[in-house]
């Protein structure tokens, strides 16, 4: 999959609340009510991320999770990145009810 462009980027950030680009990756963190709920929404982000053939880096500190995502075999940001965010903003917003 080919890297995505300067602005291909800024354009898929303009559509994922929270994400940000940090070097080659994009990262988010989100905030649970405690602990149990953080925990619940990582084991949500890894049976999507296992489905998808595509894995984030996870940094868990009790109730915050921070996500961050890059195409380590492209060298940066392709779409699968992307993507792959979008549905962990799905599945974040969806533990938050």
């Amino acid at each position: 999959m080919p890297k995505l462009t300067t602005a291909e980027i800024r354009a898929a950030l303009d559509s994922l609340p929270g994400w940000k680009k940090t070097g080659a990756a994009i990262r988010r963190t989100c905030e649970f009510a405690d602990f149990v709920a953080a925990m619940k929404f990582v084991n949500a982000v890894a049976r999507a991320a296992e489905k998808a053939g595509h894995h984030p880096d996870v940094d868990i500190r009790w109730n915050r999770v921070t996500l961050e995502l890059t195409t380590h075999d492209a060298g940066g940001l392709t779409a699968k990145d992307f993507a792959l965010a979008a549905q962990f903003n799905r599945l974040a917003a969806a533990r938050r009810r």
